[in-house]
């Protein structure tokens, strides 16, 4: 969507803070500091006084390489905004829990580092399921849903062969990453905001296409619904 035009009403300083989250939504693997000069159209010193600001309210963040992604602080904001997502997500995740009579869940990326678990939906006739917490944060390297985040953006150099391998088949699975014996299933949900999977956790996967199907679909039926 093209920014806004400024006018003599507006704040010009706000803006460019407020364009320069917008470019960071688009470049989720961050941008150096000339970069969001160059794409907000300041001078280097401006952008770095604007980024300053942002680290100090959490909002975009520096990792060890100087990048500048969106940070944590960005939760918060959103909570009514999670707060949609988990009312739009449920009935899909109930429906995709009743299919395959396992745990289905719905996680979103926290940070760069770790993803959290939004939501988690129990089967209501297994004999036996996967318990989780809500709220936990795990590697965004480790288990299904970190996976199929990682897989959804560009390929890196030194990138896991799972998340290669994901990105080939539309869904990722892991097997005793996030904890032992625990297989997980997820897909990521096209469209979100921010980066958010669907997936599932069992303890025997017999098929893993026919899992990765019905997480797939479960994924672009709540894309869908949130247009």
């Amino acid at each position: 969507m093209a920014p806004p035009e400024i006018d003599s009403g507006m704040s010009k300083t706000l803006h460019n803070g407020l364009q320069i989250l917008e470019l960071l939504v688009v470049h989720p693997q961050g941008l150096t500091l000339t970069e969001i000069a160059e794409g907000v159209g300041v001078h280097r010193t401006v952008a770095h006084r604007l980024v300053r600001t942002l680290e100090a309210h959490r909002l975009c963040r520096r990792d060890r390489f100087k990048r500048i992604s969106l940070g944590a602080g960005l939760v918060e904001l959103a909570e009514p905004v999670e707060q949609d997502l988990r009312t739009l997500a449920r009935p899909v995740l109930e429906e995709l829990t009743d299919a395959a009579q396992a745990t289905a869940h719905l996680v979103v990326r926290e940070d760069d580092a770790r993803v959290r678990m939004l939501m988690i939906v129990e089967p209501r006739r297994a004999p036996m399921h996967v318990a989780f917490r809500v709220g936990q944060l795990d590697p965004v390297d480790r288990g299904s849903a970190g996976l199929a985040m990682l897989a959804a953006l560009p390929p890196v150099p030194g990138e896991r062969p799972e998340v290669a391998l994901a990105r080939e088949r539309g869904f990722a699975v892991s097997y005793g990453e996030i904890r032992s014996s625990i297989i997980g299933v997820s897909a990521v949900v096209p469209g979100a905001r921010t980066q958010t999977s669907v997936g599932l956790s069992l303890f025997e996967a017999s098929d893993e296409d026919e899992l990765g199907r019905a997480v797939v679909a479960a994924a672009e039926r709540l894309g869908t619904l949130l247009r």
